[in-house]
């Protein structure tokens, strides 16, 4: 090898020097006998200063191209090696370095290396100031990057990638990139547990009505996916407010009796009280973070069930005792009342707190309803008088 890469290198014509490092390449890549020890010295000679770079840029993108003949442990072995080599003067190679690094990614993405693949891809200098590259081409490596993090449930490299491709959606006019877009950030919304958040971003994908976006067709099973997700995502979404409402919203769509989860969906919208086995089977249709356990020692299922229980159990009682609403939730007293606080201070339950009696009082808004009716009640009276006022002094009021 030493001596054919020598021969090559003391060609003058630089046509034929190029001809004559292809017939090397050919043989150092040949499927058959792909030796490689041979094929690092011939990736250490296209770096040296033996070769100008004209030349090594024209041999070493070709070497790039050849790559995907390779069984699959050389061609890892030898693509690696050549992205270390290469790293010194990557300014010089960066074409080169972009296809080494799509098709090792490539790679592992058929091997469901999810995490390589995405670190694989954001190797690629997306700013490059040398090598121009267009929006479209850095969105769909953006977008591509986080759906391969997202398969490993890794929301923090997922959510960078995706902040990066904010910057770049709303000037896109593709259709099927921006719907994956959509698509990424709930998910890492989903993982972040901002679940009314996500599920308002899962409702609107479920709305989409084209069938065909670009390529790609939206099949009905997609579309379920994307409401059940929604559904899922608000039952376990903080209770208060603004669940709520997005309950009601959900509960008034038709599409929902047909899911799976409906019956849950219906009981949490009235603001029934869950019971073990209702709460166990929805929890055969949860994922893993949706379940992780959180530093209080519940899990998220679990806090979001006793919350739910506790507001629905606000519209029941005028009161009750720490002891008896911990025996309702099925958790201690003190946690009770802990979490019955909390709640109250976020304005998600109305209520009060007697610790010296150990009793929470619940309000509801029938007072507030009762003198809002009363003073319209009032404003409407006020205003027949000043017309009967009007009237009787001679005054026309026109009907």
């Amino acid at each position: 090898m030493e001596s054919v890469l020598a021969t090559a290198a003391a060609i003058t014509d630089q046509r034929q020097k190029i001809e004559q490092y292809k017939l090397i390449l050919a043989s150092v890549l040949s499927s058959s006998s792909t030796d490689v020890t041979q094929a690092k010295r011939f990736i250490d000679h296209m770096v040296s200063d033996e070769v100008p770079l004209m030349v090594s840029r024209q041999l070493l993108l070709t070497f790039a191209q050849e790559l995907g003949r390779l069984e699959t442990d050389v061609q890892k072995e030898i693509a690696h090696y050549g992205l270390a080599q290469i790293q010194p003067r990557v300014v010089s190679f960066e074409e080169q370095v972009l296809i080494i690094r799509e098709k090792l990614a490539e790679l592992y993405e058929s091997e469901q290396q999810w995490s390589k693949a995405a670190q694989m891809l954001s190797g690629i200098d997306l700013d490059s100031g040398i090598r121009m590259l267009d929006d479209t081409y850095k969105l769909s490596k953006c977008v591509q990057i986080a759906r391969l993090y997202l398969e490993d449930d890794d929301a923090v490299n997922a959510e960078a990638f995706i902040n990066k491709a904010s910057f770049l959606v709303n000037n896109s006019q593709h259709e099927v990139l921006n719907l994956q877009y959509k698509v990424c950030y709930a998910r890492i919304l989903d993982l972040k547990r901002k679940f009314l958040e996500a599920a308002l971003h899962y409702y609107g994908i479920s709305q989409i009505e084209q069938r065909q976006i670009g390529d790609e067709e939206i099949d009905e099973d997609a579309l379920e996916q994307a409401l059940s997700a929604a559904v899922t995502c608000t039952i376990l979404a903080a209770a208060g407010p603004q669940r709520s409402r997005v309950l009601a919203t959900l509960y008034k769509d038709e599409r929902c009796s047909k899911l799976k989860i409906y019956p849950i969906l219906q009981k949490v919208n009235l603001e029934r009280i869950l019971r073990k086995p209702e709460i166990d089977a929805f929890a055969e249709e949860l994922k893993a973070h949706q379940k992780a356990l959180l530093p209080d020692n519940f899990t998220v299922l679990d806090r979001a069930m006793i919350e739910h229980n506790l507001l629905s159990a606000s519209k029941l009682y005028t009161n009750i005792s720490f002891e008896e609403l911990g025996a309702l939730l099925g958790i201690p007293p003190q946690k009770a009342e802990k979490i019955a606080a909390r709640m109250i201070y976020e304005d998600r339950m109305r209520g009060l707190i007697d610790q010296v009696e150990a009793v929470i009082y619940f309000e509801d808004d029938t007072e507030e309803l009762r003198q809002w009716d009363q003073q319209i009640a009032g404003l409407c009276q006020a205003f027949n008088d000043i017309l009967d006022g009007m009237t009787s002094k001679g005054t026309p009021v026109p009907v």
